[in-house]
């Protein structure tokens, strides 16, 4: 088995190609760097490395263990990570990792009922997109995360990773009040084929390319941007419309924007990621309850919104 120690300095001498110059980087003696090395093809059972002249180059066995590094050093990292996680979910404290429209809406009140049920539990609040909010949690920067998935589109999803879905989010056309549409109770996306559109995130801005492909047009997108207040502000002015998900309807400025249903419905999945072993976890346990309470009590309608 190797040591961990010995592959980081291993790594370093193979970048610096030099024993005296690794020394001075990792803050060991020239020494102390050979005999690990020497520790290491003990392990490795094969030399590493064969004198050339007054340096040295790599066996064909030093090749293929330089290859492999920093993927090694790596997953041991990943590993430490999700280590410290679990040790950290042990004393109460939670790291929630979210999109912004979810942050804004099943969060606070999840968070206050696991403040009246379970005040001990400690929740840090984090805000990031899938696919990005997924890396997170694999790679143990976050305990549990919510995100999104599209029907029809392909994502990829971490396999450590377990899904536990929360709802169907149904999207919606957001439109600057006075828009001929809204005389309507719910609106067909091909019927907007000549309107001009303002995309959120990446993956809703793919969505939106998919669902529009569906029926043979691509849409004229004007503006591109995750935050929801702006893309609202941006309908209002009659910059364009705006396909959004049915959570962000509390944040209807009605004045000045109205949403209305598609048809037919199109729906998004919500969902939160944990890894699995963190299932065990009372203090995961208990957020990942207060998240599907809440979650079961969202109901989005599905005949307009006035």
């Amino acid at each position: 088995m190797f040591d961990s120690r010995h592959i980081r300095t291993f790594q370093e001498v193979v970048r610096t190609q030099s024993y005296t110059t690794a020394a001075r980087t990792l803050g060991y003696t020239q020494p102390a760097i050979t005999q690990q090395m020497k520790a290491l093809e003990r392990a490795a059972g094969t030399p590493l490395f064969t004198r050339a002249g007054r340096g040295f180059r790599l066996t064909d066995a030093g090749e293929t263990l330089a290859r492999h590094t920093e993927n090694i050093l790596g997953s041991m990292s990943v590993a430490w990570e999700q280590m410290t996680a679990i040790a950290r979910l042990r004393t109460g404290r939670v790291r929630v990792c979210a999109f912004p429209s979810a942050n804004a809406t099943l969060i606070p009140e999840a968070m206050a009922l696991l403040a009246l049920e379970n005040p001990g539990i400690r929740v840090e609040l984090l805000e990031d997109e899938p696919p990005d909010s997924l890396r997170r949690v694999a790679q143990g920067e976050s305990d549990l995360t919510l995100a999104f998935t599209y029907p029809g589109l392909q994502d990829e999803t971490p396999d450590d990773l377990v899904e536990i879905p929360l709802l169907e989010d149904q999207l919606t056309v957001l439109l600057p009040v006075g828009h001929p549409m809204l005389e309507r109770r719910a609106v067909k996306l091909a019927d907007l084929a000549e309107e001009r559109w303002i995309a959120g995130c990446l993956r809703c801005r793919t969505n939106l390319l998919h669902e529009c492909a569906q029926l043979g047009f691509v849409p004229d997108i004007m503006f591109t941007i995750d935050d929801i207040l702006t893309i609202q502000s941006l309908v209002a002015q009659g910059l364009g419309v705006a396909m959004m998900p049915g959570l962000t309807l509390s944040f209807l400025r009605r004045d000045t924007v109205e949403g209305r249903s598609l048809s037919p419905t199109s729906r998004r999945r919500v969902s939160a990621y944990v890894l699995r072993e963190h299932l065990r976890i009372p203090a995961t346990a208990r957020v990942l309850e207060a998240l599907s309470s809440v979650a079961g009590r969202k109901t989005i309608p599905a005949d307009g919104f006035s």
